[in-house]
């Protein structure tokens, strides 16, 4: 197996998650003036212009094109339309401890026609919904109970009943529908150069030449009078609000763009409130300004309007025929992709227009998480889901079933009642498949994924590397060009043999820049950390095909470690490689002294084992096992290291140099799978994304304040649900991939965000290394290699 990597320092880089939010621009005071010098309306405003400010040394990083995606697209997030609407499904009624009422949905389904049976469920509830996946087994039956418990809802003043109406189906599309328009209308505003005043800007009769290009770059001009089609708003009967407009479709989204100029315009009214009607309640804007780059540059202050939240400033440059972009976002509004390039000017056209749909329609998506939407969104809401219950109470012991297990989305009926049952299934779908050609007709459905963009490779596209490795992998780490994998069965492999199968690895890291193997063989008390010289291994390999044995690696065990069921070590190990080994409830603290160099400046003593160049720090107990554990670097390196530890329902935070304990983030649940706490770095600052059961949160982790870290919710807090519970997280940036029984949930580190969701049957995460390079085992035969 032959991998295509890059270097080791690169590698360094990688391991350890660097990322700064500043890619995505910093909050300003704008203020402006008209044209007479008066101050216009302040704003404080997130801007984006692809470039740093000049008193720092920060650098955006490469813009790459595969960094442009929709965030929670609809064919991933639409879920009752897609996967429940007119098949055959169960839904129940219930009230929670504080007796607000909830719907439960669930339907047995194939997961992207991969033939991957799974439940699939959504609880629906005054605060928004919760969507999860959960693994099918013919033999093992699952309750209504166990599901409700696994969305962390236990606790119920009325137990949940089926409801049998398939009139249900109607008001849930509604419940979903309350997540946001499938379809999108923009404004788009001209302005002259040197135009200061919204009032300017909007008396504008006709545009440039340049911005009519820009027009034919957006989409088609349509006429309105008789349009069948998204009209987002506009006239299109009596030619009211203007004769044409643009109008295009992307990415299964219908796009209508208010247009100034081809708003209706009045001599008579200065303010040209016709125009303002629909342009200043566009949530987006697209501002074209007119002028060179030095000329005095538009800002939201300008336009007098509370519902807009954020804008987008394009300029065109004729000399080089480029785009130049800027985003204006209100500083309510969460961080959305995609970052802007540095500089941010596009030459390529179709890329510019690729990019800036995309931006706009993530814009939308993100606003309606602010507080006066998501507000308003969650009191409708809620007077749905309540007023829903008002009417199905009468229902409730007259045509409702009890609580009941389940095993299979088709619960079985009593022979008596079989044909009445089949009946009933066969008008639900009936029903059902109604809705959802009413919703296609209408416009309103997230059914297709044809786009007009640019065709592209996304970057987390597999390939095969190996189809025919015929052994189950333990775990595995990347070596130069090849991957090391442990199996049982064989021993620790290829390309040849390196120890044989007396040497039961079960955690391996392949250290090169230090020249270090380190491993973790045997279980229970015979368990040991072992380390190894990489050249020495590499030297027997090339020399004799040596393949080593556990008693050829006896002088390679760190003898304190026996016991040791579980290690980590610290991802950006520059200065000091630094060991945590778990005996029980017992942290073993090891660090690597730092090489002897010879006069001609190589490593002394090569020949000679490693082991000798670890030190024992301290031991630390711990009131239990440690399930989880992470090494977070301080700031500085000295007294404050710290030691993130899952057990138990917490994750806590070790001190390494007092061994003080600290609590970091407490599992209010009743049973708790901890999957992952990964160290990242927020522009130097070390922070956690700690992971369990579908739950992952990001945790800002300030430096210990003398003996004490300060632990506090911050802005840039993160904290999202998993559609699918992960058995490992990677962190690729800007990526955060989730790995399944069956599938690879792709969302965006900084907020969370889902971009892709990969089907792939019998999935095991074996290796994760070098600028973002999954190693996946499919089916335990073959393995796939997933480039980030």
């Amino acid at each position: 197996m032959r991998l295509c990597c890059s270097s080791a320092s690169e590698d360094l880089g990688c391991r350890r998650g660097d990322f700064s939010r500043k890619h995505y621009g910093s909050v300003e005071l704008l203020i402006s003036s008209d044209a007479d010098g008066a101050i216009q309306r302040a704003g404080r405003f997130r801007v984006e212009n692809g470039s740093s400010d000049e008193t720092t040394d920060y650098t955006p990083g490469t813009w790459r094109r595969t960094d442009v995606h929709l965030e929670n697209p609809e064919y991933h997030t639409r879920w009752f339309f897609k996967y429940f609407l007119g098949k055959v499904h169960q839904n129940y009624i219930g009230t929670d401890a504080e007796k607000n009422p909830f719907y439960l949905s669930v339907v047995l389904s194939d997961q992207n026609n991969q033939r991957v049976p799974q439940y699939r469920a959504i609880l629906w509830r005054k605060t928004g919904t919760l969507k999860i996946s959960l693994p099918y087994s013919p033999t093992k039956t699952l309750s209504v109970k166990s599901i409700l418990s696994a969305m962390n809802l236990d606790r119920f003043e009325k137990g949940p009943r089926e409801i049998l109406n398939p009139e249900i189906q109607k008001d849930l599309l509604v419940l979903e529908e309350q997540e946001g328009s499938v379809n999108f209308k923009f404004g788009v505003l001209y302005a002259k150069d040197g135009q200061l005043t919204d009032d300017e800007m909007f008396s504008n009769e006709t545009g440039s030449q340049s911005f009519d290009k820009f027009l034919n770059l957006l989409g088609d001009t349509i006429s309105l009078q008789g349009w069948a089609g998204y009209r987002g708003g506009l006239d299109t009967k009596n030619d009211t609000t203007g004769m044409n407009s643009i109008y295009t479709v992307y990415q299964g989204h219908e796009l209508m763009f208010h247009v100034s100029t081809m708003l209706p315009y009045s001599k008579e009214n200065k303010q040209q409130v016709e125009r303002k009607r629909h342009i200043g309640n566009d949530i987006v804007t697209i501002v074209f300004q007119e002028g060179e780059d030095a000329s005095p540059s538009f800002k939201p202050s300008m336009i007098r309007s509370h519902f807009t939240h954020i804008f987008a400033l394009v300029r065109y440059n004729s000399q080089n025929d480029s785009y130049r972009l800027k985003i204006f976002s209100e500083e309510s509004v969460p961080l959305f992709g995609p970052p802007l390039p540095s500089p941010p000017v596009f030459t390529d056209h179709q890329e510019f227009r690729d990019f800036l749909l995309v931006k706009l329609i993530n814009g939308e998506k993100a606003t309606l998480e602010t507080p006066t939407f998501a507000q308003k969104r969650q009191r409708t809401l809620d007077m749905l889901i309540r007023s829903l219950y008002q009417d199905l109470i009468p229902d409730l012991h007259k045509n409702m079933l009890n609580r009941r297990s389940f095993s299979d989305v088709l619960p079985e009926s009593p022979k008596s009642a079989r044909k009445k049952e089949e009946a009933r299934q066969a008008e639900f779908v009936r029903i059902g498949q109604a809705l959802k050609l009413k919703t296609i007709v209408r416009g309103d459905a997230p059914t297709s994924l044809v786009t007009t963009g640019l065709c592209r490779k996304e970057p987390w596209e597999s390939q095969s590397f190996c189809s025919t490795f015929p052994y189950e992998t333990v775990c595995a780490d990347s070596w130069g060009q090849s991957l090391l994998v442990a199996t049982e069965a064989a021993g620790v492999l290829p390309p040849v043999q390196v120890f044989d199968k007396t040497m039961v690895v079960k955690q391996i890291h392949v250290v090169e820049p230090q020249d270090l193997l380190i491993t973790r063989a045997d279980k229970g008390k015979d368990a040991r950390l072992y380390v190894f010289r990489l050249s020495m291994l590499k030297r027997g390999l090339e020399e004799r095909q040596l393949v080593r044995t556990k008693c050829d690696s006896r002088e390679n065990k760190l003898e304190k470690t026996k016991g040791c069921h579980l290690y980590s070590i610290n991802t950006h190990h520059g200065s000091e490689l630094r060991i945590v080994a778990a005996i029980r409830n017992k942290l073993l603290l090891i660090t690597r002294k730092q090489p002897r160099l010879d006069g001609l400046g190589t490593l002394a003593a090569a020949t000679h084992s490693p082991v000798d160049q670890f030190q024992y720090i301290r031991e630390i107990c711990l009131c239990d096992a440690p399930v989880v554990m992470a090494l977070v670097d301080g700031p500085t390196g000295e007294n404050d290291n710290m030691i993130c530890v899952a057990y138990k329902h917490q994750f806590d935070l070790i001190n390494e140099s007092t061994g003080d304990a600290y609590r970091l983030h407490h599992v209010d649940a009743n049973r708790v799978n901890f999957v992952a706490a990964i160290d990242v770095y927020e522009d130097g600052e070390a922070g956690l994304l700690l992971c369990y059961n579908y739950i992952c949160s990001y945790k800002k982790v300030c430096p210990f304040n003398g003996s004490t870290p300060m632990i506090q919710s911050n802005a840039s807090d993160l904290h999202f649900s998993w559609n699918q519970m992960p058995n490992a997280i990677v962190c690729a940036f800007p990526y955060i991939l989730a790995f399944t029984t069956d599938s690879i949930e792709i969302r965006l580190v900084v907020n969370g965000n889902l971009v892709y969701t990969a089907v792939v049957p019998e999935l095991q995460l074996t290796a994760s290394r070098v600028r973002h390079m999954q190693t996946v085992p499919f089916n335990n035969m073959k393995h796939y290699l997933i480039m980030l």
